[in-house]
């Protein structure tokens, strides 16, 4: 079997783990196993970090919503089923953007969600 050197290779791959570890804390960011343990690591929180931040913004938009909702005579769920049943298009995040800056147009949206709920949650 033919020898393999790889002097430039192995180079470039510790040189471009060593510049994501950057701005790491003292060894973490100079020596080559640290370094690769780190950057493991970081990956590994980055990547549940990016799920998370998914869950918070839905919390988010839940909760203004919900406030907004309140204020026209409707909770969330009522609102939900009601733009559901009116065939709505619009998802949380748009939802959540018009409670907090158009009050007057979610207004018009809670009382199209209302009209199209069953007469019995109406109530």
């Amino acid at each position: 079997m033919p020898r393999v050197k790889r002097g430039t290779v192995r180079r470039a791959k510790r040189k471009k783990l060593l510049a994501r570890a950057k701005g790491f804390y003292q060894t973490k960011s100079k020596l080559y196993r640290a370094a690769k343990e780190s950057v493991d690591t970081a990956e590994k929180y980055a990547y549940v970090g990016r799920k998370i931040k998914k869950r918070d913004f839905r919390r988010l938009w839940v909760v203004r919503i919900n406030a907004a909702a309140r204020e026209n005579g409707l909770t969330y769920s009522q609102l939900m089923r009601g733009l559901k049943a009116a065939g709505s298009t619009l998802d949380r995040k748009m939802l959540a953007d018009m409670a907090a800056t158009q009050p007057a147009a979610f207004a018009k949206v809670a009382a199209q969600a209302k009209a199209a709920l069953p007469a019995r949650a109406n109530a």
